[in-house]
């Protein structure tokens, strides 16, 4: 069992669920994972998790349901938690120049999305399309990392290492050009053929540079 299986039984471990709302649960987190939320039906869930359609339904009225019943206790018990505090170990660290925070946060996010891959990609996929989804997602993880992001980036700004601008702005730049790699390498595009050291480097380079050619 990985590491990320495990924890994501003994989650539910603790919520008391019975034995086929785990299957159920297992289920659904794969088939949601692997084909998204809207392209999975109840009926692929009941056959993966050896169960009949209509206990599905006996234990969530909706698909729905089935969907905020996986995600909200996930965001709140392990996909916050852990990170927000393993991305701690980055922030709580003191950089010499801009690069190496940059290269430690892709690093530490790589490990974290490796980890909770399955999870993380329906977050990714639904995050736009389901509301309640998007302030779980807001509450747990993004306020209380972004507003860390913003401080370290002022500091650096005061250091004349980054470029005057709102360091909220700076901020979403860095952390939507990484997340943006990030999702390419292990979601979009998992099977090609990637230079992970490359391509970290110039995601670096791009966050600090630009495209734009110096004069």
């Amino acid at each position: 069992m990985s590491e990320e299986e495990l924890m994501i039984k003994q989650l539910f471990d603790e919520e008391k669920l019975t034995d086929k709302q785990k299957q159920i649960i297992i289920a659904a987190i794969e088939s949601f994972s692997e084909k998204g939320y809207s392209a999975t039906s109840t009926s692929e869930i009941a056959k993966k998790a050896g169960v009949a359609e209509g206990t599905i339904f006996r234990h969530y009225k909706t698909k729905k349901d089935l969907l905020m019943s996986i995600v909200a206790p996930l965001m709140a018990k392990l996909i916050g938690p852990f990170v927000v505090n393993d991305f701690n170990k980055v922030l709580d660290r003191k950089y010499d120049r801009v690069e190496d925070f940059l290269k430690a946060t892709i690093e530490n996010r790589r490990e974290v999305l490796i980890k909770l891959l399955p999870v993380i990609k329906i977050l990714l996929q639904e995050i736009p399309f389901q509301p309640e989804l998007r302030e779980l997602f807001l509450e747990q993880i993004a306020k209380k990392i972004f507003d860390r992001v913003s401080i370290i980036i002022k500091g650096y700004q005061e250091k004349g290492e980054l470029i005057e601008m709102p360091p909220e702005s700076v901020a979403r730049l860095a952390i939507t050009s990484i997340l943006g790699y990030l999702f390419s390498r292990y979601v979009l595009f998992p099977h090609l053929e990637w230079d992970d050291e490359l391509e970290t480097d110039r995601t670096i380079q791009f966050i600090m540079h630009g495209l734009g050619k110096k004069e």
